[in-house]
């Protein structure tokens, strides 16, 4: 079974005609990335930890404290800086959680559980996929899947694989036969189905190039300003898109650690303020999208049915 054709039309030059909750012009949902205690680490048997970049290269078989602990700036004061504006806002999102990043902090947990965000399962621990064995991979799949639902009360609505997924990702995520869909794609500004077997998979896409993640990477943006401007421009185009009858959605990633620093987490609140003066902005979780699709896109008529899930739809528009 082949889940990874390579499609180079999608929809073409007609996309279809979303109708989104509220007949919103455009949805928007906030990705954080919460990794924080199930990154590389020497002290979970790792050969290195993680690395500050190119100039600094983790060293092998010796903890880096400094690193280690901007990452414990994430779980200890940058949630929590993001989630008192999404709090104020009213605003449900997604967590890219590792089941042991929740396990680690259960009041990051009880957050989720007390404000009914989502999970999209970024693994048990925060690792690479793709240098994985089968076996391996399949079982963070399964373990991930039962740590998130034992912290939260509620099974991941989906997957996320760190960096990108292996040959086997969606064929085992299929296997499991748990997960409403995976983000495991930047193909497209809508959801769509792939083939696999008698049944279709849905795909949910996600984008880099609104996740703040490239903060810190070499070419990446060299201001926060620089990185909302970008977000706010392509709000404004989809939003235009989308009143012209083309609604789309957009997906922007934040990492606790980066964005939740008091110089870069003022945009977050200037773009919410944005959506609200353009009007007709929505707000959903990435797994209600992806519900939303598969009630009503004749396409999905062929996509498999998770198993042990109930609907908890939360939806805000500005």
């Amino acid at each position: 079974m082949d889940c990874t054709p390579r499609d180079f039309i999608g929809y073409g030059p007609t996309p279809p005609a979303v109708r989104w909750p509220g007949d919103a012009a455009v949805v928007v949902n906030f990705c954080v990335a919460y990794e924080e205690g199930a990154e590389r680490s020497v002290l979970h048997g790792d050969p290195h930890g993680e690395s500050l970049g190119p100039g600094r290269p983790a060293p092998r078989g010796i903890r880096d404290l400094a690193v280690e602990s901007i990452y414990e700036y994430g779980s200890r004061a940058g949630i929590w800086r993001i989630a008192r504006i999404l709090d104020e806002a009213r605003i449900p999102v997604t967590l890219f959680a590792a089941g042991l990043a929740l396990e680690t902090n259960p009041e990051v947990a009880a957050w989720v559980r007390e404000r009914g965000h989502d999970i999209c399962a970024h693994g048990w621990r925060w690792l690479d996929p793709i240098l994985m064995s089968e076996d391996e991979e399949r079982e963070q799949i399964r373990r991930a899947y039962e740590s998130i639902t034992a912290t939260t009360g509620r099974p991941p609505g989906g997957w996320r694989s760190r960096t990108g997924p292996s040959a086997n990702t969606r064929r085992l995520l299929i296997e499991h036969g748990g997960y409403l869909y995976d983000s495991d794609s930047y193909a497209d500004d809508l959801p769509y189905t792939v083939a696999a077997g008698e049944r279709d998979h849905l795909v949910v896409p996600y984008t880099l190039t609104y996740s703040e993640g490239r903060l810190i990477q070499p070419l990446g943006y060299t201001s926060p300003g620089d990185f909302w401007d970008v977000c706010t421009a392509g709000l404004e185009e989809l939003h235009r898109e989308g009143v012209d009858g083309a609604p789309k959605m957009m997906s922007i990633g934040l990492h606790p650690r980066h964005t939740g620093q008091a110089g870069r987490v003022g945009g977050l609140r200037r773009f919410i303020e944005r959506a609200g003066a353009l009007g007709r902005v929505g707000f959903l979780r990435r797994e209600d999208i992806a519900q939303h699709w598969r009630d009503t896109d004749p396409a999905a008529a062929r996509l498999t049915e998770p198993a042990h899930r109930t609907r908890t739809p939360r939806t805000e528009q500005r």
